[in-house]
């Protein structure tokens, strides 16, 4: 079974993800390229960041891995623009929920052995997600606030929304696509802000927006899957129900 996991990823990618998949490189390419300072380190988080959300469309392991280079990164291009409240919460938060998640969902394939087994949210779930959001949220406002951290709204916010992603994706849950999507919208006000500044962190923002989309596409997809095997399981009888 963890052999299944763990295998080639590229070879279950349907021509829709293929599509989204180069189309998303593409972009970033350009507009990391055509700007009159192209900062490689910048174009290869992205790559691996995009490359990552479509593994994570389809369930794949391999996700919160290439997450986990994604999170050390971005550490790097924050820390650059004295973005502590991003440094913190990828180098903190991120990197190790995502250390969580890979072993969450090695240990929890579903039955095709290919994917991860998705898990509906029970209310002792959300209880400390609400709990947990509380207080992440309260603690960091006054510490990137002790930093004097720029553009400080933003910057809690998104750590608020990446910490609830991060988790949902560690939970399992479809609506970890719908917590990084509301991540990426911040993030790409943030990046413009910072921009507005030095032009060089433009390709930043327009990262984020491709990563807005590709969460999306991976929402609808975990819905469907999670469509299909819920209704399959209320049809299906219980072992002592057949005869």
């Amino acid at each position: 079974m963890f052999e299944s996991l763990m295998n080639n990823p590229i070879k279950h990618l349907t021509k829709k993800d293929w599509t989204l998949w180069l189309v998303s490189l593409l972009i970033v390419i350009l507009s990391n390229t055509l700007t009159e300072t192209t900062d490689l380190l910048t174009l290869i988080a992205a790559c691996i960041g995009i490359t990552s959300l479509i593994f994570t469309a389809k369930g794949n392991v391999w996700a919160p891995i290439l997450m986990i280079l994604f999170s050390i990164l971005y550490d790097i291009i924050s820390w650059r623009f004295r973005y502590w409240g991003e440094m913190i919460t990828y180098l903190g938060m991120t990197l190790p929920m995502s250390v969580c998640s890979a072993i969450t969902w090695i240990k929890n394939p579903s039955p095709s052995g290919t994917e991860v087994a998705i898990q509906k949210l029970k209310p002792v779930h959300i209880l400390g997600l609400a709990v947990s959001v509380t207080v992440v949220t309260y603690g960091f406002y006054y510490i990137l606030a002790a930093l004097n951290t720029p553009n400080i709204v933003f910057s809690t916010i998104s750590v608020t929304t990446s910490f609830l992603a991060a988790s949902l994706t560690m939970l399992r849950s479809s609506y970890y696509a719908l917590g990084y999507a509301s991540n990426d919208i911040v993030l790409v006000i943030l990046w413009i802000l910072a921009s507005m500044k030095n032009p060089a962190y433009i390709p930043v923002a327009v990262n984020f927006a491709i990563f807005f989309f590709n969460d999306m596409y991976g929402f609808i997809c975990w819905k469907k899957r999670e469509s299909s095997i819920f209704s399959l399981s209320e049809i299906t009888p219980a072992p002592e129900q057949i005869h």
